[in-house]
């Protein structure tokens, strides 16, 4: 035993290094300056980009709390997933170019230019906020779980369950800081995407592993067994009582996941450092199709631990980790952890780079001093990162006893910033008469109604509103939109804000983004279908006659909008650009600055 223990941390740390120092010798030489430290030099390309945003998304966090809902109820959580394609395809398509053509840095620095300086000083609060006391803290503890469960740290070290969580989340902490406060943007993009290529490979092992295990070593019957008995484990279409009611899809679920994929610094700040709006494009949207993959890797995995090991778990968020310990051959060990702990460390690193960066260029620069050097800069971050990384290691601990499973609980508390912080970013692109006043009254006013309409009116009156949480995000967001129309209507700019365009890349959008956005519109589609009742959650058979037919008609939908968005956009694009080009060409030849 201890000398499989030994096996698994040596390989570990051997995988470990290896991705540092490949990340150290693509980023030598590339951190001096605040835009390469901040935005690796505006040089990542499409897939640096999907590949930093799978890992900064696909945390410990998911593979533990996603697994154990699975293994709780059923696959209805994959909507926080499989559904994100709506708001990438909004991101890809909408929002990026015009982040690109105002070339910001940060989030909070694009509404400081369309609003003023308040809103960018109450948004960068919410961020910071949200950051330290719950997502970063969520990372952290997931990922000791996780460990813990691998590796019985308590009997290793001699010292009890609760100082095994401290010393595990100070361990990974260190490390991920490592990476965020010293190596900048690149360093973490490139490290993500190593991290992702072994994430795909240890995601797709766990569950083969599981099935064979399930199957008393034959693949296929481990698969029959998990689409026959108990088939309703499998079906993705929330009812009123799940976790999230298929419903709530379409009311508040899209539009967190709109402030995630769409305005969520630590989410765009990879795609600001594209070095053109096409690679930006190709790195959210293929990041949507890895969103796909979510009920396969991190739910399938807590379904088979539920055939597996009935309700003996003490939590469900042990599903994952425990079939893990139990499937996975020791020779593997050592790569999993890596992985696990890359995943931990992305997701970690990437939060702490985005609240150092946004500290740093929109509470110091912007607050205390406008003229501060790159190099200024950089060290303000790295003190700034420092003193969260250390804050957060003292909260994550106390995740412990949350009682109905870590994803619940993360959700609920983000509610707090994501609902208000997308709201007003749409309002800023959508009218360009709405004053500053509305976006600052808005974020007030979403931080006490939100807390009331969840916690509030059961704890202080009594009064418990029956609402489901992601719906109670959608009534706010309507509400929110609203008030800020109607304080635009009795309160309006007296000029209509003017959209600049000042882009650092080039900004020729990509010609098959929006075939694209369509095969990814079907492909969630599908999803859906293969977990419903007429796929495989089919309760008299393995799927329903009517699977077929579904999936079909998806299909040919599919082939007929394809060329046809390729053809529009030749039309559209094609001779515009060729006449740029042509005009630059001649200005060229003739000495002109074009």
């Amino acid at each position: 035993m201890e000398q499989n223990i030994w096996f698994t941390l040596l390989s570990c740390v051997f995988f470990m290094a290896l991705v540092a120092f490949i990340s150290y010798k693509k980023t030598k030489g590339n951190t001096d300056s605040s835009t390469g430290y901040f935005l690796a030099g505006r040089g990542l390309t499409g897939g640096f980009i999907a590949g930093s945003l799978l890992l900064t998304n696909l945390s410990a966090e998911q593979l533990v709390g996603l697994n154990g809902q699975a293994f709780r109820t059923n696959l209805s959580n994959m909507a926080w997933e499989v559904t994100a394609g709506i708001a990438i395809v909004l991101m890809g398509l909408f929002l990026l170019p015009k982040y690109i053509n105002f070339s910001i840095t940060t989030l909070p620095e694009f509404l400081s230019k369309r609003f003023d300086e308040g809103v960018r000083r109450y948004t960068v609060v919410l961020f910071m906020l949200g950051y330290v006391l719950v997502t970063i803290p969520s990372m952290l503890y997931s990922g000791a779980l996780a460990v813990l469960k691998l590796f019985d740290v308590p009997a290793l070290f001699g010292i009890t369950y609760t100082q095994s969580v401290w010393l595990v989340i100070w361990i990974i902490g260190i490390i991920g800081a490592l990476y965020a406060i010293f190596g900048g943007l690149k360093a973490v993009a490139v490290s993500d995407t190593l991290n992702g290529i072994g994430l795909l490979i240890i995601g797709a092992v766990v569950p083969i592993f599981g099935f064979f295990a399930l199957g008393d070593g034959q693949f296929f019957e481990g698969m029959k067994t998990l689409t026959t008995n108990n088939a309703e484990k499998l079906n993705a279409i929330g009812g009123p009582d799940d976790s999230v009611p298929f419903g709530s899809i379409f009311t508040g679920l899209i539009f967190a996941n709109m402030f995630y994929w769409a305005t969520n610094q630590y989410v765009i700040q990879r795609t600001l450092g594209a070095n053109s709006l096409k690679e930006g494009q190709k790195g959210v949207l293929f990041s949507g199709f890895y969103k796909l993959l979510v009920p396969f890797y991190m739910m399938i995995p807590g379904v088979i631990a539920f055939h597996l090991y009935g309700n003996d778990l003490r939590s469900v968020d042990l599903a994952y980790p425990t079939l893990v310990t139990n499937v996975l051959p020791t020779y593997l060990s050592g790569f999993f952890l890596a992985v696990l702990l890359g995943a931990v460390l992305s997701s970690y690193n990437s939060l702490l780079n985005s609240a150092a960066t946004m500290f740093a260029l929109d509470i110091y620069q912007a607050g205390f001093d406008k003229d501060a050097s790159d190099e200024k800069l950089i060290k303000v971050s790295k003190i700034f990162g420092s003193v969260v990384a250390i804050v957060t290691f003292f909260i994550s601990p106390l995740l412990m006893n949350a009682p109905n499973g870590l994803w619940d609980l993360i959700r609920k508390f983000t509610g707090f910033f994501n609902i208000p912080i997308i709201a007003v970013v749409l309002i800023a692109v959508l009218s360009r008469k709405i004053p500053s006043l509305a976006p600052k009254v808005a974020i007030i006013f979403h931080i006490f109604a939100y807390y009331m309409m969840v916690w509030g009116f059961e704890q202080l009156f009594g009064l418990p509103i029956n609402i489901h949480f992601i719906h109670i995000y959608g009534i706010l967001f309507a509400i929110e939109l609203l008030l800020m129309l109607a304080i635009g209507v009795v309160k309006q700019r007296t000029t209509p804000f003017e959209f600049p365009s000042n882009p650092s890349v080039d900004t020729t959008p990509w010609k098959y983004s929006v075939a694209t956005s369509i095969v990814l519109f079907a492909s969630i589609t599908i999803v859906y279908i293969v977990f419903s009742p007429i796929g495989v959650a089919y309760t008299d058979g393995v799927v329903s006659e009517y699977f077929s037919l579904a999936v079909l008609g998806v299909v040919i939908l599919t082939a007929i909008l394809v060329p046809l968005s390729i053809r529009q956009w030749n039309r559209k694009y094609n001779t515009s650009y060729q006449s740029m080009n042509s005009k630059r060409a001649v200005n060229s030849e003739q000495g002109n600055v074009y």
